[in-house]
This record gives structure tokens, sequence and C-alpha cells, in this order.
């Protein structure tokens, strides 16, 4: 299902456009953004290999570990997600982990060549007395000579700061999608909330990992409305983390039409030339691609993986 937008522009005035224009202004508009799509494949893989090639190592790929610490549970009705309590999936609500597992799980992920631990909670936001035992899990794995990521849901006032504190290297929190779409997907948090949880990071200057899930059923023009967010923030964010939705039985998103592979591909290119400067996550869903497609993914400019546990 792909909606195009008529219009009359100048791909080539595109060529190199990141490198032209400063990371922190507002410069992507979504029919730019769509234009990009619509190029012949090889040479939007040759103009964000260019880019890729202009900011990055090419044969770099930063390798970051996930664990759920807090698993199942959740309060809201994300449509993609098995760890709402609201849907009948085979996930179970769980209790948070015991720090030593956290820990144990952090050194067999340094023994394995990450480089990077991130620690998810199923939480809407964290309570304090929940937040707690994270700030010392986040200082422990910091005192091993990992960078420390978390994903804990909608923060506080103040609880950015704290997580600072401990020592947290990033924060993500996704935008999932276009806001046009959004309502579509989640209704139990609004995108006002996600951009007052991004802002609360950066104002505590923590480094921001967010992005998107594809393949909810949205439109191709809705894929360019996430990028366009993204890269139109005020500092793009350090790691952006492109999703490719992995379908559980149980939750509304089931059954929904699977995306073309090489739509995917598209998305990591444009990903990587309009937030050249960027890391560019694969991320869910890799396991499941053809080992073709992940290397078209490394091609396009993807810089950073997942490894090891899912979320």
């Amino acid at each position: 299902m792909q909606s195009t937008t008529e219009m009359v522009i100048n791909t080539d005035s595109l060529k190199h456009h990141s490198k032209q224009c400063s990371p922190t202004v507002n410069r992507w508009r979504v029919e730019e953004i769509v234009a990009l799509y619509e190029l012949p494949f090889n040479d939007l893989m040759h103009q964000a290999q260019t880019v890729h090639r202009e900011n990055f190592d090419p044969n770099g790929v930063q390798v970051s570990t996930l664990l759920s610490i807090k698993t199942g549970g959740c309060s809201e009705d994300c449509g993609y997600c098995p760890q709402a309590a609201r849907y009948h999936t085979d996930v179970e609500n769980e209790p948070m982990m015991a720090i030593d597992e956290v820990l144990a799980a952090a050194k067999e992920a340094k023994d394995n060549g990450a480089s990077r631990f991130c620690m998810g909670a199923a939480w809407r936001s964290p309570k304090q007395r929940d937040l707690e035992p994270v700030l010392k899990m986040i200082a422990e794995v910091k005192a091993m000579g990992l960078e420390t990521c978390a994903t804990l849901g909608m923060l506080k006032d103040g609880q950015a700061a704290q997580l600072k504190e401990a020592g947290l290297d990033y924060y993500n929190h996704n935008l999932d999608t276009a806001p046009e779409f959004y309502g579509d997907v989640i209704t139990t948090r609004t995108y006002q909330d996600r951009l007052d949880t991004l802002d609360s990071v950066r104002e505590a200057d923590i480094n921001v990992c967010c992005g998107g899930i594809i393949g909810m059923g949205e439109s191709r023009n809705q894929r360019a409305g996430l990028l366009a967010q993204l890269a139109n923030m005020e500092r793009p964010p350090e790691s952006v983390p492109i999703n490719l939705l992995t379908q559980v039985e149980g939750t509304p998103l089931h059954g929904t039409e699977e995306l073309d592979p090489f739509e995917f591909v598209r998305t990591i290119a444009i990903a990587r030339i309009s937030m050249p400067k960027s890391f560019v996550r694969l991320s869910a869903g890799r396991q499941s691609m053809h080992e073709g497609i992940q290397a078209l993914c490394f091609l396009a400019g993807a810089n950073s993986i997942f490894y090891g546990e899912k979320l």
C-alpha cells in the first residue's frame, strides 16, 4: 500500500543536500523525502553510500546488546507490542530482574563484542521506587566499561537528570511513526508525550536514541513523515533505530500486509541521507530478514545493530 504525491521536483538538487545543510537546521519537507523514495533504486543507494562514506567508516558497525529487565504487564495499547497487558500473547508479566542477573548479562555482552548495553522495561513511565534499582544497574554497567542505554517509557520531572547522574549515555524513546498515522497504532500516549520526554532527555544532556517502526500499514508518505520528524529535530538523534514490524499473534497489527523488503532498504537509505551524522541502527526484524536484504541495508548506510536479546 503505497501512497504517492504528484509533484514536480528537481531530484538533482537533492544530491548531497545533507552535506550542504547544518545538522541543526530544520530542512526536510515531506515532499523532498518522498522524492528520494521515488529515485531509481541504484541512484538512491549510491547517494546514501556517498553520504555514509563522508561521515563514517564505511566498514564499521556499532554493536549494542539489549536486555529486557522488566518484561510484560504494560498498561499501554501500542498495537504492535506483545508486552501490553490487554493483549493475549505468549508474553508473561515478569518481575524486574535482579541487579546481579543484569550485570552478568552485561559482562557476557561485553565479552561477545558489544560496546553498548541497553536496558529496557515495559513501563508506561517508571515509578521512583522502580527507578532506584535501574540507577544502580546503570552505574554498575558503566563501571564495566560499556556505554549505557535505557528505554523505560515516559520520564517525569527530574528523572532524566537522575539517569544522567547515574551515568546513562543514551535514552531510547521512539516516535514510532508519523503524527498523522500515530493514532491508528497507539491511543494511550500522545505524540506530544513522546516529544516531551525527548526534550527532557536533551535537557539532561543525554544522547537521544529515537526512530520508528516500518511496516505497520502506513503509507509511503507517512514513512516520509516519520523521517522528516526525526531529521528536523533541533538536534537529530545521535542514534536512529529503524525497526521492521515483527508481527505477534494476539496483537492488533498481527496480519498486517508485509512490507516490500526493498521499501525497507529505501527507508534505511533515506534515514542515512537525511541524518548524515546519526548512527542508523538496523533493529527489530533484522534476524528475520534475508541476509541479502541485511547486506543492502548496510550498503544503504546502516551502521549499528542490536545483537542478542529481543524486546
